[in-house]
């Protein structure tokens, strides 16, 4: 099993920086896939982006050149950083990993608001 901890939201105004962390329960370089969704009111659940355990980053085209994914292996934690924020990124932040063994797994999420 795979637990996941997310910290880092908050309110933000539009053009701020926010980041998110994910503490993983285990090594996340044991983790197939670790990645971030996000969840707006009355929107369906999707896809910001994701890390492989390779280390490949792969980003919705919404926040492409605006948010960054890295990673601490040592701290098991996996990191969203987010710049040049809109209203429109407004929404619970989710972590999410997946395993070798076909596991997924959410985190609680986390409330990221920004204002205009």
């Amino acid at each position: 099993q795979v637990q996941l901890v997310e910290s880092g939201g908050g309110l933000v105004q539009a053009g701020g920086s926010l980041r998110l962390s994910c503490a993983a329960s285990r090594s996340i370089f044991s983790i197939n896939t670790m990645g971030w969704y996000r969840q707006a009111p009355g929107k369906q659940r999707e896809l910001v982006g994701n890390i492989t355990s390779g280390g490949s980053t792969n980003y919705a085209d919404s926040v492409k050149g605006r948010f960054t994914i890295s990673r601490s292996i040592a701290k098991d934690t996996v990191y969203l950083q987010m710049n040049s924020l809109k209203p429109e990124d407004t929404a619970v932040y989710y972590c999410n990993a997946r395993t070798f063994a076909f596991e997924v797994y959410w985190g609680q999420g986390t409330q990221v608001t920004v204002s205009s």
